[in-house]
């Protein structure tokens, strides 16, 4: 091992390596590398070693990165150092035993990926601070070809390995993006995801990441998202998974996640659960909240009631393009599945709607009456899912109201419902 400022290594290219002691006689091998999260989660604390026999100089299997020095062949301790004994309240991260082979998010390419390897970078004195200690700072995660390329050939000499591992691209996560969190044999490891940037995500691919992990880590990930995140991700998943994912969690947890859902989804979701797990999760609900969504459970799955949502914007006649922007910017569910503006008379009942387009044609003073109006096309909120599909793709649809005998607008199926639909039905 040459001595170079920043020279760049690996997990599985220094696992192995002889390290001697001040005498120049062979202490052990590298077998681990212990970070310690509460004191510096960057960089490599101490290695642990392989002792080679039995050594009189070792009184543990364990050397501080500082105490060391890069020689040819290996490493060598300093001359004023020896091995020690860890403290016993020390906890450390493992890279080995913790993070190879462990699955972590790639947030950059939206999938699970293995760990193969783990990138290190020797950080050495240079001329400008020559009394600067030796440290061994993590750099990357490799999740690529390359680094299983370095393990399955660990043994051979590192030329050679280096040589065939060069001809596969590197396919990395920078190591601050990987977060450190408990000590959970089944859980070490989780990359760090930032409240802002899961709200940048598309809930399908959170959904997508949630399927794609092991239950333990599918768990972790899924109770670390705030509750309108963990809601949306959860309307995309399938009813075995959603099931899988609240099973944990406590009524009032499993609460506020569903305040946050679409009502529709909500009580699709409530009404696959025990009817003793559904009451006591309406129980810890708001009022207002809960009372949308028992109205749901009365209806059918496959009727057009049981695919609606009350989610809507529904404005008297008369109304003023100011008052439809205002109940816009007021509305509180999913702003992005609102289409149209339906416009209902003294009875509640559905008289037309008016595409959202024409609402920035429009001047704020025009009354909704009297813009461009669009088709409707309404059903019978006991209508089955079959026709709901067949009304979507007759009239390409984005929204199909809902109304009772009496004409009544109760809900609207939203055309990712029907989605849904034909995909579970396919």
């Amino acid at each position: 091992m040459t001595k170079h400022a920043d020279q760049r290594t690996s997990v599985a290219s220094l696992m192995g390596t002889p390290v001697f002691d001040a005498r120049g006689g062979i202490l052990g091998r590298v077998r681990e590398f212990a970070v310690s999260p509460s004191a510096n989660s960057t960089h490599i604390h101490r290695l642990v070693l392989k002792l080679n026999g039995p050594n009189l100089n070792a009184k543990a299997n364990e050397v501080a990165i500082e105490d060391l020095q890069l020689t040819p062949t290996g490493m060598q301790l300093n001359d004023n150092a020896s091995p020690y004994a860890p403290a016993e309240e020390e906890t450390y991260l493992l890279l080995e035993r913790d993070l190879l082979d462990q699955q972590i998010i790639d947030v950059h390419g939206h999938k699970v990926v293995r760990v193969n390897d783990v990138e290190l970078i020797w950080e050495t004195p240079t001329a400008d601070t020559p009394n600067a200690p030796l440290s061994l700072r993590i750099s990357e995660v490799e999740v690529g070809l390359r680094g299983a390329v370095r393990r399955l050939l660990k043994g051979l000499p590192s030329t050679t390995v280096d040589r065939l591992a060069s001809r596969f691209s590197p396919s990395v996560i920078p190591w601050e993006f990987v977060d450190l969190i408990e000590r959970d044999p089944a859980r070490r490891v989780r990359l760090k995801i930032e409240q802002d940037r899961l709200s940048q995500m598309h809930p399908s691919d959170i959904a997508d990441i949630l399927e794609e992990l092991a239950p333990a880590e599918r768990n972790a990930l899924f109770i670390s998202l705030n509750e309108e995140v963990a809601a949306e991700a959860l309307e995309e998943v399938k009813p075995k998974m959603q099931q899988s994912l609240i099973e944990s969690l406590d009524s009032e947890q499993v609460a506020g996640i569903v305040e946050e859902m679409d009502p529709g989804a909500a009580a699709d979701l409530l009404a696959e659960l025990p009817d003793d797990r559904s009451e006591a999760i309406l129980e810890e609900m708001d009022p207002e909240e809960r009372q949308e969504v028992e109205e749901l459970l009365e209806f059918s799955g496959d009727s057009a009631a049981g695919r609606m949502t009350t989610e809507y914007i529904a404005l008297p006649l008369n109304s003023t393009v100011s008052q439809a922007i205002k109940a816009l910017r007021e509305f509180e569910g999913d702003i992005e599945i609102i289409t149209d503006i339906y416009l209902i008379d003294e009875e509640g009942k559905i008289v037309t709607l008016i595409p959202l387009v024409q609402l920035l044609l429009a001047a704020p003073h025009s009354t909704l009456s009297d813009l461009p109006r669009g088709h409707l096309v309404t059903c019978d909120i006991n209508a089955n899912g079959r026709k709901v599909a067949e009304l979507f793709d007759k009239y390409n649809l984005r929204s199909l109201p809902v109304v009772d005998k009496e004409k009544h607008l109760v809900g609207i199926v939203h055309a990712e419902q029907v989605i849904a639909l034909l995909r579970a039905n396919h």
